[in-house]
């Protein structure tokens, strides 16, 4: 015996499927960066841009600019929630940075 499968099965199933590819992304990106290796301090781009992993460590004659209250949990690069120890980052991809580092990419996160 044959099933015929209607088409509204198909649009339905299809609707449900996209909906899917979105929701599972957020679960994989979580599991990503819990799974990334520290930044190390000696990588030769974070030393170009003057990466500390604690904020208050910042050579202030080699950066003027820096503040006290900036720091990698706060910036629009950060990519772990608030409150996390460290999470991944735009700017050092494939490394998670700690949220109480710093470096001179650092830019005020939107509504923080």
């Amino acid at each position: 015996m044959d099933k015929k499968i209607s088409r509204r099965d198909v649009v339905k199933g299809g609707l449900i499927a996209g909906a899917m590819v979105p929701a599972m992304g957020l679960f994989l990106k979580d599991a990503r960066a819990a799974g990334l290796p520290p930044l190390d301090p000696n990588d030769p781009t974070a030393k170009s841009l003057g990466f500390v992993t604690d904020t208050t460590k910042v050579n202030a004659t080699a950066n003027p600019t820096h503040k006290p209250t900036q720091r990698c949990g706060t910036c629009a690069q950060f990519q772990g929630k608030a409150g996390d120890a460290s999470g991944g980052c735009n700017i050092f991809a494939g490394h998670s940075v700690p949220a109480t580092g710093w470096c001179k990419v650092w830019a005020q996160k939107p509504g923080a």
